[in-house]
């Protein structure tokens, strides 16, 4: 059951009795013919509240094209229950919604720090094979078969992560705040459960249900059910948004899936209209050879860092390198990469802007 709350500036929302805010135009002719649903996934210890400036966004410059959706089953302390019992949360609320939204056809994903992770597991859940005959599982929107393959039914387009840790957490200085000194990333290693509990041993990577690797390894296949790479292929595009400094929660070399030797050398921007995106790169699938495990050295990532990267890149990505170096607010990059609030975290704005202005719709 959802309640009109707001209705402002063209853009109406509404809020679920579980929280979740859903985004679209107050233009009727621009809502009903807008089919394609943007979810939007929070990070660590966050709410619905904080894409609320992104998906207001998202709606007013393409009104007659999306309806947003902010998650919320996994709000706040449920954020660390682990990635994978998150993943399982997302996965269920997206299939409700798309059972109770029959006009959709398209969906993407926006989703931030931890919430990247919980979105890629929540995909592996939804994605269905492309099907070569009919079935008897019907399409939840009413088609009879479909010859791609799908996210619960509907066309995949953009997956979009945000200061995510696809590479985790474990790695020399990819957690900026413990100054990457040695001892200190140890220590953390050993005592993040006690404060992240299951979601901190899944990102430090130290986790072992029943003998298995760790769950982001497993995510780099498909596997226990899941079509986790799978999933991630069948989005038109993959885009990473990365803080190349300042972010003292996610390093920026697992926010933008590289090893040490590929972090571009980036300078100031001369582009008006995003004064904060400071590198582009667009980056091809490997082909087999590059896929080949490679020993890794003691200078770059760990073995199974290493082996991250590459799973992860056998997708090809977008890949958007940020800067606040020059902000007042360069010490909460994290947040306002995404502009978690519109006036602490204004200047973000622009990397909202480029985040649509690309979107594919």
């Amino acid at each position: 059951m959802e309640n009109v709350v707001v209705k402002e500036n063209g853009v109406c929302s509404s809020e679920s009795v579980n929280g979740s805010r859903f985004v679209w135009s107050a233009k009727e002719s621009d809502s009903s013919s807008a089919d394609h649903l943007v979810v939007m996934v929070h990070g660590i210890m966050g709410s619905q509240s904080d894409w609320k400036f992104g998906a207001e966004q998202f709606v007013k410059m393409l009104p007659d094209k999306v309806l947003v959706h902010c998650s919320e089953r996994n709000a706040s302390i449920l954020t660390l229950d682990g990635v994978d019992v998150m993943g399982e949360r997302l996965a269920v609320e997206v299939g409700e919604l798309v059972q109770r939204k029959p006009n959709l056809r398209k969906i993407s994903f926006v989703a931030h720090s931890v919430g990247g992770l919980v979105a890629r597991y929540a995909i592996g859940r939804l994605y269905r094979p492309p099907k070569g005959e009919n079935t008897d599982n019907s399409h939840p929107n009413g088609c009879e078969e479909d010859s791609r393959s799908t996210i619960c039914g509907l066309e995949p387009i953009n997956f979009i992560t945000v200061a995510t840790p696809h590479l985790g957490s474990r790695g020399n200085k990819q957690v900026p705040f413990l100054f990457g000194v040695p001892a200190f990333e140890k220590l953390a290693s050993a005592v993040i459960h006690l404060i992240f509990r299951r979601t901190g041993r899944h990102l430090f990577l130290n986790d072992d249900d029943d003998g298995k690797p760790p769950l982001l390894k497993r995510m780099i296949e498909d596997c226990d059910g899941c079509y986790f790479m799978s999933a991630l292929r069948s989005f038109r595009r993959r885009v990473a948004y990365s803080n190349v400094g300042y972010d003292h929660i996610v390093g920026w070399r697992t926010s933008s899936i590289r090893r040490n030797s590929e972090l571009p050398k980036w300078e100031d921007t001369v582009d008006e209209k995003y004064p904060h995106i400071v590198y582009e790169e667009h980056c091809k699938a490997y082909d087999a050879e590059q896929c080949e495990p490679t020993s890794a050295d003691g200078s770059d990532c760990d073995q199974l860092e290493g082996e991250l990267v590459t799973g992860l890149s056998r997708v090809s990505w977008e890949k958007v390198d940020v800067s606040f170096h020059c902000s007042k607010q360069r010490f909460a990059a994290h947040s306002v990469i995404q502009v978690k609030d519109q006036t602490a975290h204004k200047e973000g704005e622009d990397v909202i802007r480029h985040m649509i202005d690309h979107f594919l719709h």
